[in-house]
């Protein structure tokens, strides 16, 4: 089943047909961790729509390292299926106050401290389901990584807090875990940390 196919994604369609019709902004949130981040809207009134509803993990194919989520699955519930195959969300999405979606992660487009070694959200997202602001459901990209021509709107989800549409579902691409990890920590001054940068 498709996010389309689902009672809670047709609710969401349904919710910026009518927001779109009365001209009123919307707020879009799933847990409500990153909601510190979003600018308060003094001047102009916004409806909440929450994806909190749409959850499950629709597709998972381990030995293609392919996820396919509703948005509103928690990043703990997703963190604890790939474990079990022994892999990883690469871009190591923070959880704010132990929350977290899949949506809300790519739709912020924030990636934890090991975006240098593993990547970031865009470098992950394969695929999106989404709603415009016209009410439409539209679907970017797909499940595997290939050579496209022309623009990759999956990606331009990545970071756009929603503005570009309501995310239903998204394909990422992981990783396998690594068999260890290890933090080495040197206690040095400002001055020396510096001079061996």
């Amino acid at each position: 089943m498709t996010a389309s196919q689902s009672g809670e994604a047709r609710r969401l369609v349904e919710a910026v047909k009518q927001s779109h019709a009365s001209g009123q902004g919307l707020a879009i949130s799933g847990s409500g961790s990153k909601s510190f981040l979003m600018p308060t809207q003094q001047d102009s009134p916004v409806s909440m729509l929450s994806v909190a509803e749409l959850t499950g993990v629709l597709d998972y194919e381990p030995d293609s390292l392919v996820l396919t989520a509703r948005a509103g699955t928690p990043l703990r519930e997703l963190r604890a299926i790939v474990a079990r195959e022994q892999q990883m969300l690469p871009f190591d999405p923070p959880m704010f106050s132990g929350g977290g979606t899949l949506g809300g992660a790519i739709a912020s487009g924030l990636s934890g401290p090991g975006r240098p070694w593993w990547g970031s959200v865009r470098d992950c997202v394969l695929g999106i389901e989404l709603v415009n602001g016209l009410g439409e459901q539209l679907t970017f990209g797909g499940k595997v990584m290939k050579n496209v021509a022309g623009y990759d709107l999956s990606r331009l989800q990545v970071g756009g807090f929603g503005t570009l549409g309501v995310i239903l579902t998204a394909s990422i691409r992981l990783l396998p875990q690594p068999s260890a990890e290890r933090t080495c920590v040197l206690k040095l001054s400002a001055a020396e940390s510096l001079a061996r940068v």
